[in-house]
């Protein structure tokens, strides 16, 4: 079992920006493609950005590219995702999601 904790959600003015941080403890982690997904009320989750354990491989939802940046920490069991630019339409709880194990999630809201 791993324990993936996020933290950084909060209330902010659309336009506004965000940093979403995660921790998922142990050594086998650090191999993990590691991820960030969303899900508003009513809606599915959805994917928002992965990074690969190199860096090398980095997706996007198109929704979110040119305004939200993956990162791997330098301990690799670490991931954040600046927010930038943010819309009312990105307000959802935002989960961690670390080989098949997913974090409690964080709540972002974003006011018009």
């Amino acid at each position: 079992q791993v324990q993936v904790v996020e933290s950084g959600g909060g209330l902010v003015q659309s336009g506004g920006s965000l940093r979403l941080s995660c921790a998922a403890p142990g050594e086998t982690v650090k191999s993990y493609v590691m991820g960030w997904y969303r899900q508003a009320p009513g809606m599915e989750r959805e994917l928002v950005a992965t990074i690969s354990n190199d860096e090398d491989t980095i997706t996007y939802a198109d929704s979110v590219k040119g305004r939200f940046t993956i990162s791997r920490g330098n301990v690799k069991n670490t991931i954040f995702l600046q927010m930038n630019s943010l819309k009312p339409e990105d307000t959802a709880v935002y989960y961690c999601h670390v080989g098949a194990y997913w974090g409690q999630g964080t709540q972002v809201t974003v006011s018009s």
